[in-house]
């Protein structure tokens, strides 16, 4: 047996959650992952001894068994392909899965139609989790048009389903504390976005990590390495809203972490500011308080900065950090 299967050095593994959109759809590599690589990268879990979480169990899965390596499997937006490609793979080996699906879109060109999520909505193993209605760059708009249209996705939810789900994802993985304030308050357990990391019972539930696998990233070697991706435990990252005004680009950022962290001086971080990605200065102003300096401003959509630390047979503690650049 492999050091690895036998899950018997780290004290907590925390939840490895990974991101598909389509499967074997060329056209789109961005989104997309070839079916045979899919494959071997469930074989890779298999072989890892890697366990598949239920999503009915995610919450007791962050404070039970920690030694138990895991893993959460989601799908965005519903498209024909993962439908047609995958879900029979994951339906014969009854691997457990959150299917997020946006409600304008269902049955339109390209998409899974309303019968096939019910389909799947009545496998014991299948979550389908809520994605808003329109799919649009909803960090973008005034909070009630944000709102109506999240409600009006819980009302179809009900009306095809019979209830809406516990379980949101922000379009685009992109958020800010008002769009996380509309989710929670519109009784969301728990929200993911696309910033990597693995998850722990330390974590923000509305604003949960997960590494997104295309063609891109999705290559095997680089998939093997994320299975050996570990919690980064940490108080608090400021600045907290992940939506930065033009104002405030660069930001200041600086994250506190937990005590006892092994090593933590080691850590390195990387940041695409200046659209280069680039090593990042870091400078600690306490023990546990590393502040990241971003000397050029985050062009584009999107800031983000990844922290590792490297720990021993090969594993690596994860953060990231995704910012929306306002144009404002």
């Amino acid at each position: 047996m492999t050091f690895a299967a036998n899950n018997t050095h780290f004290e907590d593994y925390g939840l490895v959650s990974i991101m598909y959109h389509r499967f074997n759809e060329s056209k789109y590599p961005s989104t997309n992952i070839q079916l045979n690589v899919f494959k071997k990268q469930l074989q890779v879990i298999e072989d890892e001894g890697i366990k598949f979480i239920h999503p009915k169990n995610f919450k007791k899965s962050l404070s039970e068994n920690k030694s138990q390596r895991k893993i959460l499997l989601t799908i965005d937006d519903g498209l024909s392909s993962f439908y047609e490609n995958a879900w029979p793979i994951l339906k014969e080996k009854e691997i457990p899965f959150i299917l997020f699906v946006n409600t304008r879109e269902v049955g339109a060109f390209n998409y899974m139609n309303w019968s096939q999520i019910l389909e799947l909505h009545k496998s014991d193993n299948v979550e389908i989790g809520n994605h808003s209605h329109s799919h649009e760059y909803l960090v973008d708009e005034d909070p009630e048009i944000i709102k109506k249209d999240i409600e009006k996705s819980i009302k179809i939810f009900k009306e095809k389903l019979g209830n809406n789900s516990e379980f949101f994802s922000y379009p685009f993985g992109e958020y800010s504390l008002e769009f996380k304030k509309i989710i929670k308050d519109l009784k969301f357990k728990y929200a993911f976005g696309q910033h990597s990391g693995v998850i722990d019972e330390t974590k923000d539930l509305w604003e949960l990590p997960r590494f997104p696998i295309n063609e891109k990233y999705g290559e095997i070697q680089r998939f093997k390495t994320l299975m050996k991706t570990l919690p980064f435990k940490y108080k608090k990252i400021t600045p907290e809203d992940k939506y930065l005004l033009q104002s405030k680009n660069p930001p200041e950022v600086k994250i506190e972490f937990y005590d006892n962290i092994k090593n933590l001086n080691q850590i390195n971080c990387f940041s695409n500011e200046g659209n280069k990605w680039r090593n990042s200065e870091l400078k600690f102003t306490d023990l546990n308080i590393l502040k990241v300096k971003i000397s050029e401003k985050f062009i584009g959509e999107r800031g983000r900065i990844n922290c590792s630390l490297r720990e021993e047979h090969g594993f690596w503690r994860w953060l990231g950090i995704q910012y929306v650049v306002s144009e404002k």
